[in-house]
């Protein structure tokens, strides 16, 4: 920094000697004073090597070279003042935003509805795009604007990623409504006895159920495995359709359990609980569309306002976010 080094505020007092040619207007349009203007004055000379203005009489009349900076220094400070604006407020009436959402496969079976209803209802012209969920790869989807926010249950999301809590979820035991021995399924000797559908963890999904994975694997042998499969909703349905215990998110077994048909019941074993979160990056956290989004899927899907899972958008407004 030296002598010579000029701030916005001093091409500002430069906008405005341009505008009233007139040292003693300008400190009074700034409530300042004449000398405080005419230092200023001094280093924008510097600045520039130009004297700028020219005093002929009374009138102070600006050089070619000030002239040569009227509209390159009007743009330049119309530019300062959109900067410094405040942001727009987001009406979802009016707006045509696509909003884009990583979500896993259960989330989108179960979430999104509510999601997309709510959305018509606040405005015809949002849109909704659904991202298969990568969890090796979603922070970077966040941090790039590929995605607006990610669903789902990632402790170690952490670094650039804001996350907010929705929702505290439990594993349930699933089989075909017209299983041979219902009736003793959840009792320990009977549960360990049956073959089973085993959930793989995988970089599409989230990493919640890597523990239950490492229990049943530790359990049973392997003839008691009838399949292996990287999908909850495709567990259901394979449940549905043979002998074999599924152990699935209870939320979605609740949703897919009438259409199967399905029995739900606790299985005779501790298993971890799954925290639904919804990440974004901080980079987006005060855009106002964002926030609006953020809010509504706080508010259909947050803890303190739970929604059934095949019910319409919410009404209510969560917290900002």
């Amino acid at each position: 920094m030296n002598d010579r080094d000029i701030s916005f505020r001093h091409l500002k007092v430069l906008s405005l000697l341009l505008e009233v040619q007139s040292l003693t207007r300008v400190a009074e349009i700034l409530n300042s004073n004449q000398p405080t203007v005419s230092k200023i004055l001094g280093k924008l000379r510097a600045h520039f090597d130009d004297p700028l203005f020219v005093r002929v009489g009374l009138a102070m009349h600006p050089t070619p070279k000030a002239l040569e900076i009227v509209e390159p220094l009007r743009a330049l400070l119309e530019v300062s003042e959109s900067l410094r604006a405040p942001s727009s407020t987001f009406d979802p009436g009016s707006s045509h935003r696509e909003f884009k959402v990583l979500v896993t496969e259960g989330g989108m079976i179960r979430l999104l509805p509510p999601l997309m209803h709510d959305f018509e209802r606040a405005g015809r012209g949002l849109r909704l795009k659904a991202l298969p969920f990568d969890s090796r790869e979603f922070a970077a989807k966040l941090e790039s604007g590929e995605a607006d926010v990610a669903l789902g249950a990632f402790p170690g999301a952490l670094g650039t990623l804001k996350h907010q809590k929705l929702y505290s979820d439990s594993y349930v035991s699933i089989v075909r409504r017209d299983h041979p021995r219902l009736a003793q399924l959840s009792k320990a000797e009977s549960f360990w006895q049956e073959r089973h559908i085993v959930v793989t963890s995988s970089s599409t999904g989230h990493a919640a159920h890597q523990l239950l994975e490492q229990i049943l694997l530790s359990k049973l042998e392997p003839s008691q495995i009838q399949i292996s499969i990287p999908s909850f909703v495709t567990c259901a349905f394979v449940a549905s359709r043979t002998d074999a215990i599924g152990t699935i998110p209870k939320r979605l077994a609740a949703f897919l359990a009438p259409d199967l048909p399905l029995v739900i019941f606790a299985p005779p074993l501790t298993l971890p609980a799954i925290d639904i979160e919804q990440f974004w990056h901080e980079r987006v956290s005060r855009d106002s569309g964002h926030r609006w989004l953020r809010s509504r899927i706080y508010a259909l899907f947050g803890q303190r306002n739970p929604k059934q899972s095949r019910g319409p958008g919410a009404e209510s407004k969560g917290p900002a976010v």
